[in-house]
C-alpha cells in the first residue's frame, strides 16, 4: 500500500504562488477598462483567495482591490445616474482616473513588495 505524501508548499512558495496571483488580479483590473467582464473574474477570485493572504503583508493588497472594485462600481453608477444632466461625465472622469491611480498604485507596491496603506 502506497500512500502519496506531499510536502505542504513552504511559507516563501505560499508567499510567491499569493504575490503571482496578486499581480494576475491587478492585471484583470487594468484589463476592465477595456473588457469590463475582466473586473467580475478578479473581484471573484479576490473572495475566494482573500482568507488565503490572511495574515500576510498581501492581505493589505486584497483589501485594496476589493474596496477599489466597490467604489468603483458606485461611483459607476453615481455617473449612469447623473449623466442625464451631464455631471455623469464629471463623475466617471474622476472615477475613471481614480481607478487608474488605485491599480498603479498597487502594482508599483506589490512590485516592492509593500503592503497598502490601512483603508
Amino acid at each position: 500500500m502506497s500512500m502519496d505524501f506531499t510536502p505542504a508548499p513552504s511559507p516563501d512558495e505560499e508567499i510567491a504562488s499569493l504575490k503571482t496571483l496578486t499581480t494576475v488580479i491587478y492585471g484583470l483590473y487594468a484589463l476592465s477598462l477595456f473588457f469590463g467582464v475582466s473586473a467580475i473574474v478578479a473581484i471573484v477570485l479576490n473572495y475566494i483567495k482573500r482568507e488565503d493572504a490572511q495574515g500576510t503583508w498581501l492581505e493589505s493588497h486584497f483589501k485594496w482591490q476589493i474596496g477599489t472594485f466597490w467604489w468603483s462600481l458606485l461611483w459607476f453608477v453615481v455617473g449612469a445616474i447623473t449623466f442625464i444632466i451631464l455631471i455623469g461625465w464629471i463623475v466617471w472622469a474622476v472615477a475613471f482616473v481614480w481607478f487608474i491611480y488605485r491599480i498603479a498604485k498597487g502594482w508599483l507596491n506589490l512590485n516592492d513588495n509593500k503592503p497598502m496603506p490601512v483603508q
